[in-house]
Formats: C-alpha cells, structure tokens, sequence
C-alpha cells in the first residue's frame, strides 16, 4: 500500500513514505506488548500527566498540525483548528474523567451468603485502531485517549493519504511523556493488517471506515474471538416538519451536508421535507449551495474545498451520473468548480426513487438528496428505508414533539434541531449496517476493558 501525501487542491504528489517491513512491524508489536506490561500499572494520575500533555501541545501549536490537516486531505483551515482543538477537548475529557468512569462498583447482592462484591475494570493489551483520513486527528484522539488512560496501548494504521498527520500524532504523544509502545503508528498494508488482527498479542480491534472494510476486520477479529468496534458509513436524514423554522433549518441543513466538504460519516445526506414547507426550503437550500466559493483551502474566502483525493472526486461524480442515469433530477448551483484539483461540483438530486440503485448508498461529498413527505408518518418511514442507522436530525419548534419523532428514527443517534454532530462527553455510535459499539463519553472507555467480578466471601 502506497502511503503518500498528494495535496488535493494541486493533485501534486509532496512526499511518498516506505510502508512497514513484516519483521519491523513483528518488533513494534513486541514493543507494544512489553510497554503494555509497565503501562497497564501506571496510576490515572501518571497516565494523565501524558495524555493531558498532549492535549495542552496540541492548543499550545494547533497551526503546526492543522496545516497537515489541509495539505494532507484539502480540509478548510478553519476546520482543521477547530479539528484539531476537538482531539485535544477528546483528550482532555479522558485524562480529568478517566479514574471517574472506570472506579470499582459495588455490586448489590439479595443472598445473604453473598458476601462483598465489586466489579474493577482492567486493561486488555494492546489495541489496533484503523482510522479513516476524513478527520485525521479526531479520529485517533477518540480512540487513544480513552484507552490509553484506560491501561491499554494502542497500535494505529491510518488511512494512506494522511501519513504525515498520522506521523504527527505518534510524534505528539512521544512529546509528551508517552513510553515507546505507548502509541504506535504503522505505515502497514491491508495483508499486514489482516495478519496483525490474527497475532495473539493484539487483544482488541477498532475501525472507522467503509463497509467493506468493516466486514473484513470483523470477520478476522471473530475468527480470533477478540473484540471489535465498527464505525462505518451513514446516510443520516435530516427531517424537517411542517412547523420548523424554515430559517434554522436550512441554515443548519448547509452547515450538515457541507461540513468538511460533505465529507463526513454522519453529514445530513438525505434531506426529507415535509410537502408543506418542501418548495421553499428547496429554494433556499439550492441558494445556499449557489453561494459556495470554491478554491484554496488555506484561503479565509473559501467556502468550498476540494475533496480529499482525486479518485474521491472521480468516485462521487460517477454516484451522481448513476442516479441521473436511472431517473433522479439533478439541480446545479453556483459557478463550475475549477478543473484543476480534486473539486466536485456541489448539486442536490430530487426525485431519487426507491428502484434507483443509488437510493441506499452513501454520497461522501457536497451532493445532498432531496425527499418530500406527505407528512410526518412518510418523512419517519423514508429516514428508516436505509441499510445505514448512524445519526439523523429532526426540525421542529415543537422539541417535546420532536424528541418523538427522534425516538422512531432507527438510528444511534438522533439530534433534534441540528445535525448529527460529536462533543466529547455524548456517546457515538450507530445500528444496522452503520456498525457497533461506542465511542466517546464514559461509554467509549468502556470498550476494551475487562469488567472483572471480585467477590469476598464470608469465612464464618
């Protein structure tokens, strides 16, 4: 696998990196496991003096990482800050609330023989975490900062496209405090992956990414009988009802579809309105994609960016094509996007049918899908038609109401009156084909530790 920074706004390859050596990766395994063995003793305290050092790097010089951010995957400079100013939050969260959350409980016993019970919770080793490229540093601080206060290490295999944001990290806990072994980053290939999930040192496996991918590390995870966690994609569905506020709404609505150029697993893809308010939203909506600026993503003027790669671009375009060719209608815009760099021309599709073979898949990207419900009952049964069940959006002035209709959305989560979006102390996670298990909150450090039964029994 080819590890490579190729600047989206240019298509100019910057800088190729040497993939992982099969004996290579075997010792930083070993190390990890031996690191493990000291790590796992170290008191919350001693763990929070690293983690929290590593948030404090991250706000001390957020322009030294975002600046990869952009370069590496074309992300908005405004959005790589606030990236960047999210993992250290992430951080943050886990170093103060990490002994909190993982305290010995005591267990309440009805038989009176029962004697003391407390559940402790003890690390399990070390961890493998494949991340996507779409939010390079939230991804990892959501996966290490948990588990690294938790007792575990981590072993990471970033997405391709990002190595030198994935390099960063690595780099950025080693200057904090961090031993070897304690966060370890690996240019590895998909064969070496699939080997390193088999090798009996490595006790649990989390992934953020596509379906495919999903599948595979789960199925050798299970193979092994080792925990996983799957984050996979979403077509999360914005409803709007006839009594929302048309304003916040479709403000909201932009700000969902086209966050990091659309590019995010729980971006509001579908959008379903109600018949009654549907043509003036659509209005609106459409003139806000018109607005969009495209170009340089380290420009303050631009609005829109290109996507992360060229073959993404490519990708998405031919999703597109796919739907006008089975019968969708395709609404333009705004001026053409520049043709050079990895640009896609934002459009919304309308009339999208249930036989359109792109009706369930998932546009990653500024195309946004258009649905009219005859009423509240329809709007609830088309956000429900999809295989995917990540996060979903109901807009209503009515929130007792709107947290209703929340509960009848098949999905992990459900925001009422904004899109679908991610804080350190809520839970993230999805259902059905979105995947399993959570991250964030005091449910994400749960994951990968062992829930461990201690019960003193009475001797008289």
């Amino acid at each position: 696998m080819a590890y490579a920074t190729t600047n989206p706004y240019t298509n100019e390859t910057l800088a190729t990196f040497q993939g992982i050596g099969d004996e290579e990766l075997d010792q930083a395994v070993h190390t990890a496991q031996r690191t493990f063995e000291s790590w796992r003793t170290k008191s919350f305290d001693e763990r929070k003096e690293v983690v929290g050092r590593a948030a404090s790097i991250l706000r001390e010089r957020p322009d030294e990482f975002a600046r990869l951010l952009t370069l590496e995957m074309g992300k908005l400079y405004s959005e790589s800050m606030g990236e960047v100013d999210l993992a250290a939050s992430i951080l943050d969260y886990y170093a103060d609330n990490a002994e909190e959350f993982l305290a010995p409980e005591r267990v309440a016993t009805e038989h009176p023989d029962a004697g003391e019970a407390v559940v402790v919770s003890d690390p399990i080793g070390v961890l493998l975490g494949v991340q996507p490229w779409n939010f390079p540093y939230y991804q990892l601080a959501r996966f290490a900062g948990p588990n690294l206060m938790a007792g575990n290490v981590v072993m990471v295999k970033h997405a391709s496209i990002v190595p030198q944001s994935a390099a960063a990290f690595e780099r950025l806990f080693r200057e904090a405090g961090a031993p070897e072994g304690a966060y370890t980053n690996v240019y590895a290939s998909k064969d070496q992956v699939s080997r390193t999930i088999r090798d009996s040192r490595i006790r649990g496996v989390a992934l953020t990414g596509s379906e495919g991918a999903g599948a595979s590390v789960a199925a050798h995870a299970g193979e092994e009988l080792k925990k996983s966690t799957l984050e996979l994609g979403g077509s999360d569905a914005l409803i709007v009802l006839a009594d929302a506020d048309l304003d916040l709404s479709v403000e909201r609505a932009l700000w969902g579809r086209l966050n990091n150029a659309g590019q995010s697993c729980v971006a509001a893809k579908r959008i379903i309105v109600v018949e009654e308010v549907a043509d003036e939203f659509l209005r609106r909506f459409s003139e806000g994609f018109a607005r969009l600026k495209a170009g340089d993503p380290f420009d303050s003027d631009t609005t829109l960016p290109p996507l992360s790669s060229q073959s993404a671009a490519d990708d998405l375009d031919a999703l597109v094509d796919e739907a006008v060719d089975h019968g969708a209608l395709m609404i333009t815009p705004g001026d053409p996007v520049p043709e050079e760099g990895a640009f896609v021309q934002p459009r919304i599709l309308t009339g999208v049918s249930r036989d359109n073979p792109v009706y369930d898949k998932e546009f990653f990207g500024p195309v946004a899908l258009f649905f009219r419900a005859a009423d509240e009952d329809e709007a609830v049964r088309i956000a429900n038609d999809s295989t995917f069940g990540l996060g979903g959006s109901v807009f209503t002035e009515d929130t007792a109401h709107g947290v209703e209709v929340a509960k009848r959305i098949e999905t992990g989560m459900v925001f009422v009156n904004h899109p679908t979006w991610t804080r350190p102390d809520l839970p993230f996670g999805g259902t059905k084909r979105s995947g399993y298990g959570q991250e964030l909150s005091e449910a994400g450090i749960q994951e990968f530790v062992n829930k461990k039964l201690i019960n003193v029994m009475p001797t008289g």
